[in-house]
């Protein structure tokens, strides 16, 4: 299994997969590897739950994972549950590296550090909790009742760059601040163009998002040319999960 192909992507919310790594998800899948997608927020039996295993369907990505948190800005989306943003660390930790563990990755995707492009509170905290996880996934002495101990070997950060904020920013009007980074940071640019009308039709698959106006409504609204100009790119930064085994170096000023 250790060479196996195989992708777990972390999102905040339902809809967030679809957008952000979509094409990446879908063309992993169509090469034959495992993928699955945790997303920290909505909890099951939720309408957008339920729109979130259909948006899966497309990208064959298996079934939903859910850590369970409610949505920041919406209480309802988790009863009972404490929004992502309040939960204890340690535990919303250990939930996510019980699913590492347990799917055993090799690659990791999740937000940037700034949860762009929209810089969502509960991106940029699932991030956090991402990073934290993919390290104290390896540890076998962390989390002990979370399953024996896999370390992923990578973990990617999806992210936009200051060159397409442009043509984002004509997509979401005046509406918000859009986050980005400097182009030289970006590692991974991938064109998704050939896995486009699946990622089209797991954005859409978010239909109560759709219906409301936000961004998978902007996108169903899109002329197919727009709509390819936008999405058939995805852009990620590498962030090392782990020390490379037997490495040394000098910790110098």
């Amino acid at each position: 299994m250790a060479d196996e192909p195989s992708l777990l992507a972390v999102f905040a919310h339902p809809d967030d997969e679809s957008l952000s790594a979509g094409g990446v998800l879908a063309r992993h899948a169509a090469a034959g590897a495992r993928t699955t997608v945790v997303t920290a927020t909505w909890a099951e039996g939720t309408h957008r739950a339920a729109e979130l295993a259909e948006a899966l369907r497309h990208l064959g990505a298996g079934r939903p994972r859910l850590l369970g948190y409610a949505d920041a800005r919406v209480p309802e989306s988790a009863p009972g549950e404490p929004r992502l943003v309040d939960a204890p660390l340690d535990e919303a930790v250990r939930r996510l590296v019980g699913h590492i563990r347990e799917f055993r990755p090799r690659i990791v995707v999740t937000h940037d550090a700034y949860g762009s492009p929209t810089g969502h509170p509960d991106h940029v905290h699932t991030h956090r909790i991402t990073v934290l996880a993919t390290r104290a996934a390896g540890l076998a002495k962390l989390y002990p009742d979370a399953g024996a101990p896999w370390q992923p070997s990578a973990l990617y950060l999806a992210t936009c760059p200051d060159s397409a904020v442009a043509a984002l920013g004509d997509l979401a009007g005046a509406r918000r601040a859009l986050y980005s980074v400097p182009d030289e940071q970006v590692t991974a640019t991938v064109d998704v163009g050939a896995w486009l009308e699946r990622k089209v039709a797991a954005v859409l698959a978010h239909r109560s998002e759709v219906a409301r106006g936000a961004l998978p409504g902007l996108v169903a609204a899109l002329l197919p040319e727009a709509r390819e100009r936008l999405l058939s790119t995805e852009w990620y930064v590498r962030h090392e999960p782990a020390p490379v085994a037997g490495h040394r170096e000098a910790l110098t000023a």
